[in-house]
């Protein structure tokens, strides 16, 4: 059977990838500006070509000359930014903002591919925004191409992931437009107890990055998680100063700032706002028998915390609430670790997707 290749543009370490990757298609390329990021896509996408580069460094001889002939790309998928489309001033150029540079960025790989689908991840709130402007002009745009354009806002956790995450997607299709509802949900929730509770055994085995799981899994999504022979990488552990763990002490499962004594904020810095600017998200605690907040992608000034222990998620626990599998490991930092983690797609929502798109690209054959 035909593997369909793709192209990643602000690829990222490769969470929307290795959705497309574990759906079938080929890798051919990812491209990001952030060292860190291409260095984990590289280790796992060996047979794509990883570059760290500005794509508006790029030009169409540099394209070719890095990436070969295009003719062969079934899809491109990416996040570029898109905040700069705006209806706001009768004088603007959209051309000239450069918060749409990387947007046309994007579009000169599409004119050079010419891809039967594209996958544009952004924020929800590109749809709204400006009474929906953005969405209006990336229509448009891509309707000058000949492209059908569809979106849809999801949330992971109705994909197999074991959070709250809402994204837009738009697919973009050279043939009839893609139906939405073909990218089917899963049958029932994962919880962050399923996500990371087996990993509860290592908490005190502090500031060791690789650990062996010698259980078996007990669940469907435990087994995905799964390295070869337990191998659980990224997994530093480490607690904040006393204050902040006596603070997030007081904090039940699903709580937040509110559960502290107020005394615990009267610190010199706080001492004339106390706790009342805080938003209801600062000092969560995850529930163990719930989905999670969104992951975001902090370290130290994350706003969630541990279900049990008195700290902040590890990069695996974060990786595993995003669903990337242990043996996806992470270059770099533990800062731009945490930034790879939070920024990334989660890979199960993006293999529903790229199901879904496989199913569409082998009907279009079909029938045509």
């Amino acid at each position: 059977m035909k593997k369909y290749q793709y192209i990643d543009l602000f690829c990222g370490c490769g969470g929307l990838s290795l959705g497309f990757e574990q759906a079938g298609f080929m890798p051919k390329a990812g491209i990001d500006f952030k060292e860190s990021a291409i260095n984990t896509y590289k280790r796992h996408f060996k047979n794509a070509t990883g570059l760290c580069i500005d794509i508006s460094s790029m030009d169409e001889e540099t394209i070719k000359k890095e990436l070969g002939n295009l003719s062969k790309i079934d899809v491109i998928i990416g996040g570029p930014p898109c905040q700069g489309f705006s209806n706001a001033n009768k004088n603007y150029v959209e051309d000239d903002d450069p918060r749409n540079r990387l947007f046309f960025e994007f579009m000169k790989f599409v004119d050079l591919a010419q891809p039967r689908v594209v996958v544009i991840e952004n924020v929800p709130q590109i749809i709204t925004k400006n009474d929906g402007y953005a969405k209006k002009r990336i229509t448009e745009i891509f309707q000058e191409r000949s492209y059908n354009v569809v979106n849809a806002i999801l949330d992971a956790s109705d994909y197999g992931v074991p959070q709250k995450r809402m994204r837009n997607f738009f697919i973009i299709t050279k043939g009839t437009p893609f139906d939405v509802s073909k990218i089917k949900k899963s049958s029932k929730k994962v919880t962050v107890k399923e996500a990371i509770g087996e990993l509860y055994e290592f908490e005190k085995q502090e500031h060791q990055s690789n650990v062996v799981l010698k259980t078996p899994p007990e669940t469907a999504y435990q087994q995905y998680l799964r390295a070869r022979e337990g191998v659980v990488s990224n997994h530093d552990i480490h607690y904040p100063a006393e204050i902040q763990q006596k603070r997030i002490s007081y904090v039940p499962q699903g709580g937040n700032w509110k559960d502290v004594p107020e005394e615990l904020w009267e610190t010199k810095r706080t001492q004339k706002t106390g706790r009342k600017n805080r938003h209801s998200s600062a000092y969560k605690r995850l529930k163990e028998d719930d989905v999670s907040v969104t992951i975001d992608a902090g370290n130290q000034h994350s706003n969630y915390y541990h279900p049990i222990y008195n700290r902040i998620p590890t990069v695996r626990e974060a990786a595993r609430i995003q669903s990337f599998p242990d043996d996806f490991v992470f270059e770099g930092t533990m800062t731009e670790q945490y930034l790879q983690v939070g920024n990334a797609v989660p890979p199960l929502l993006a293999k529903c997707i790229a199901i879904a798109i496989k199913e569409y690209l082998q009907n279009e054959e079909k029938n045509n």
